[in-house]
């Protein structure tokens, strides 16, 4: 036994070092972490409150409360669309942290700090995992934050929901942040320079957020940006996160998103490790 855990914590050597190294890039920067929670609370306080969906049908001549109740039920699942679109957000903060974790490894490349970590006894694969983890803490600390201050502003939770929903929805963006931020450090694994990954980012991050269920439903888009949707993991994190924060949960739709989550998260995590032992290197 002691064996295995000498072999098993060689493998993991350096693991915390690295992680924190990129932490304290993060919580030692107060406007860093402060922007970082801005953007969303902006999002939500004037986007979320000034687009009033449910006003549109409750104050419409002719339409009863109780109808105009139904329709943002039918719609959106819930009868407050501000509620709806603030868990969007911790999609948002998710999406937004793990995009620039490529970054890091192309300022460390031209820093000189990456020569010196291959220099050492610790993984290649540890390297990439320590910027995954970092980016996931970072993740799940901004999107408690966010839920803290959507409840402040209003946010309708389910009567169904429960302390053990928090964990569950950690856990969806534990999965989601392994699979982004792996796929966006392969991207940025052999880049000398930060204009490409940079340029990435630019490209698909309007079509990750607008593509999916952030602000608005699926099964209302035209048919071609729904088959899009369907593919876009953010849709999944997001519908999980709405059925443990907001719907009377659908236990087999929460299991379809998981599994699909997790299985992205799989693929990627396995990619990005690959091409650590293959790519990275002085």
């Amino acid at each position: 036994m002691n064996r295995i855990d000498e072999q098993y914590g060689g493998r993991l050597h350096g693991l915390w070092a690295l992680t924190n190294r990129e932490l304290k890039k993060w919580y030692k920067e107060p406007i860093l972490f402060l922007m970082s929670i801005v953007q969303p609370v902006i999002w939500m306080g004037l986007f979320g409150k000034a687009m009033n969906i449910g006003a549109v049908f409750s104050n419409s001549p002719g339409i009863p409360p109780d109808v105009a109740k139904q329709i943002m039920l039918q719609t959106f699942g819930t009868s407050d669309y501000f509620s709806y679109m603030a868990v969007g957000m911790i999609s948002f903060v998710v999406l937004f942290t793990t995009m620039f974790s490529g970054m890091s490894i192309v300022w460390d490349r031209r820093l000189g700090f990456l020569n010196k970590v291959l220099s050492t006894p610790v993984s290649r694969s540890v390297i990439i995992f320590s910027k995954v983890l970092s980016a996931t803490l970072r993740s799940i600390v901004q999107a408690s934050i966010v839920i803290v201050i959507a409840l402040l502003l209003g946010m309708q939770l389910s009567s169904t929901f429960n302390l053990a929903n928090i964990l569950a929805v950690f856990m969806v963006i534990f999965l989601i942040c392994l699979g982004l931020s792996s796929l966006f450090l392969a991207i940025a694994i052999r880049s000398t320079r930060w204009e490409t990954p940079m340029a990435v980012v630019n490209l698909v991050n309007l079509p990750l957020m607008f593509a999916s269920n952030t602000f608005f439903p699926v099964s209302m888009m035209p048919d071609w940006i729904r088959t899009i949707a369907r593919i876009n993991p953010i849709t999944y994190t997001t519908d999980a996160v709405r059925q443990l924060l907001l719907f009377k949960m659908d236990v087999t739709q929460l299991m379809i998103d998981i599994a699909y989550l997790s299985v992205f998260a799989a693929i990627f995590t396995s990619i990005g490790i690959i091409l650590s032992w293959k790519y990275l290197s002085k």
